[in-house]
C-alpha cells in the first residue's frame, strides 16, 4: 500500500467528500477557463493541504461540514498560489505535464488563479466563521510577500539562511500552518490544541520546502523539475546557503562571483551543486530539516491519542523522507 494512502485511512470517507466537492467546486461557461479548471482536476497531487486539515480536525474532535469546506477552500487557495507562481517564475512543466501558463498563456494564467482566490475566499465566508476567514485573508496577503521577498533576495543576491527561512514561512509553512490551525478550528478543539496544530503546520513547512529545495541537488525524472532549477531563477537554497558561509572554504569568491554575475551556464550549474554538495549543504539542509520535523512531532503530544494523531505522526515521517 502507498504510504500516503495509509496515512489517509482514518480520514478515507471524508477524504473522499472533500474530493468529490473539489471536484465539483468549480465550473464555469466560459469555455477556456473550464478547459484550464480541467486540466487542473487532472494534474492535482496528493492533496497534503486537505489531509492535514482532515486529520488535525478528527485528532482534536470530528470532521464537520465546516471542515470539508475548509478543505477545499484551502486547496483552491494553494492551486491559484501555483498558478501564479509558475507565471512569476515562468515555468513551463508541473509534475511533468504542461503548466496551465504554458498551454494558455499569462494572461488566461493569472486570470484563472483569479478565479481560484476569489472561489477560495467565497468559500471562506460560508464557514460562518470569522477566525477562520480571518486565516484565509491573512494567508492570501502573505502568499503575496512571500513571492515578493523572493524575488527581493533573487534580484538583490541576498545569501544568508534567515532571509531563506522568511521566504519559506511565508510562501510554504503559513499555508500548511493555516491547514493545521483552521483544521483543529473545524474540529472544535481547545484553544491549547488550536495553538499546538497551528505551530505543528508551520514547523511541517519548513520541512516539505527544505526538502523541496534539496531535491533540486539531484536528477531524478520522478521529482518533476530539472536540477538546478532553483538556482537558474536565482533562488539560492540552503544546501548553497550552508557551503557559502563557510569560512574556511577558499574558492568561495569563484561561486559568489557567478552567483553574483548570474551567470548560470550548464557547466556553472553543475559546479555550484557539486560545491554545495562537497561541502556539506545537503547534510546542513538535512539537519535543519529533521530538527523542524522532530519540533513538529513534540507538538502533537499535546493531542488525544488516536488513530488520527499517529497518521499525523506518519504524515510529518513522509514529508521528510518523501522522494518526490
Amino acid at each position: 500500500m502507498e504510504e500516503i494512502t495509509k496515512i489517509k485511512q482514518p480520514v478515507e470517507a471524508e477524504y473522499k467528500r472533500f474530493s468529490d466537492d473539489f471536484r465539483n467546486s468549480l465550473s464555469s461557461s466560459t469555455l477556456r477557463l473550464q478547459s484550464a479548471i480541467e486540466m487542473i482536476m487532472q494534474s492535482t497531487g496528493k492533496h497534503i493541504r486537505p489531509l492535514i486539515v482532515l486529520l488535525t480536525a478528527k485528532a482534536c474532535g470530528k470532521v464537520t461540514d465546516t471542515t470539508i469546506n475548509s478543505a477545499v477552500l484551502l486547496e483552491l487557495l494553494h492551486t491559484a498560489s501555483l498558478i501564479h507562481d509558475d507565471v512569476i517564475d515562468e515555468t513551463k512543466e508541473r509534475r511533468g505535464v504542461p503548466s496551465i501558463n504554458a498551454f494558455f498563456d499569462n494572461r488566461i494564467s493569472v486570470l484563472v488563479g483569479d478565479y481560484l482566490l476569489s472561489s477560495a475566499l467565497i468559500r471562506s465566508i460560508q464557514t460562518g466563521d470569522l477566525r477562520i476567514m480571518s486565516i484565509v485573508s491573512n494567508v492570501g496577503r502573505a502568499l503575496a510577500e512571500g513571492e515578493i521577498k523572493q524575488l527581493e533576495v533573487a534580484e538583490d543576491i541576498i545569501l544568508d539562511e534567515n532571509s531563506y527561512l522568511q521566504v519559506i514561512q511565508k510562501k510554504t509553512a503559513i499555508l500548511l500552518s493555516a491547514c493545521a490551525e483552521i483544521g483543529a478550528i473545524s474540529g472544535n478543539a481547545t484553544d491549547e490544541q488550536i495553538n499546538a496544530c497551528k505551530l505543528f503546520g508551520e514547523y511541517l513547512g519548513y520541512c516539505f520546502q527544505i526538502r523541496d529545495d534539496i531535491f533540486d541537488y539531484y536528477s531524478d525524472a520522478n521529482i518533476g523539475k530539472p536540477t538546478g532549477n532553483d538556482i537558474i531563477e536565482g533562488k539560492v537554497t540552503l544546501p548553497l546557503l550552508y557551503a557559502l558561509q563557510k569560512d574556511t572554504i577558499n574558492e568561495v569568491g569563484y561561486y559568489e562571483q557567478i552567483i553574483n554575475s548570474k551567470d548560470y551556464t550548464p557547466t556553472h550549474i553543475d559546479e555550484l551543486i557539486a560545491f554545495a554538495k562537497t561541502n556539506g549543504g545537503i547534510e546542513y539542509a538535512e539537519a535543519r530539516m529533521n530538527f523542524y520535523h522532530d519540533k513538529a512531532i513534540e507538538l502533537l503530544y499535546q493531542l488525544p491519542d488516536s488513530e488520527s494523531r499517529t497518521c499525523l505522526f506518519e504524515l510529518a515521517d513522509y514529508v521528510v523522507n518523501r522522494q518526490k
